[in-house]
């Protein structure tokens, strides 16, 4: 199959996240009823693994936890300023003392959405108005993610711009940030 034979020749095809457009691409000739066929038959076959809504893995993709969600999160919305802020930052850093298991929390540009991966996770997009430029000494690159990270101290302050509950704040851990 053309998909099947486009995707094997893809390097690290394990670490890749697929959109719907990435996957039409190696099928140009097919309408969209015919595409959707093909995907849901890859599908149910076990040769690609849906993720949420247009997202899609292949069976041995190495990603996991957090990194898959991070990746998934990225593509999802690549048109858009995001960043890796509240529980998930605090946590990293230990200013909260819950770990967020299989959920990230991330300040976007976009509308506020929970969007559920199943039982990979969750992703929670928080909007916000605030621009990059503003922001840019308190960003840093996550590779792994492939997403901006947000300082602890920004993410102390997102946490109460969005007045969220700070109850698991350690507050003498989170002033070594401000």
């Amino acid at each position: 199959m053309a998909i099947q034979n486009g995707l094997s020749k893809i390097p690290e095809r394990n670490r890749q996240i697929f959109a719907l457009t990435d996957l039409s691409a190696l099928l140009p000739e097919h309408n969209p009823g015919a595409f959707k066929s093909v995907i849901s038959r890859l599908e149910k076959r076990g040769d690609l693994v849906r993720i949420c809504r247009g997202i899609y893995v292949m069976p041995d993709c190495a990603l996991r936890g957090s990194e898959l969600l991070g990746r998934v999160a990225a593509r999802l919305r690549a048109g858009q300023f995001n960043y890796l802020s509240l529980e998930t930052v605090l946590s990293d850093a230990g200013v909260i003392s819950q770990i967020p298991v299989n959920r990230i929390m991330l300040m976007s540009s976009g509308r506020s959405s929970v969007i559920s991966c199943g039982a990979h996770g969750t992703i929670e997009f928080v909007h916000t108005r605030k621009k990059a430029e503003d922001l840019a000494a308190e960003l840093s690159y996550d590779a792994r993610l492939h997403l901006w990270r947000a300082s602890t101290a920004l993410a102390l302050r997102d946490m109460r711009d969005t007045r969220r509950d700070t109850g698991l704040v350690n507050e003498e851990a989170a002033n070594e940030f401000i």
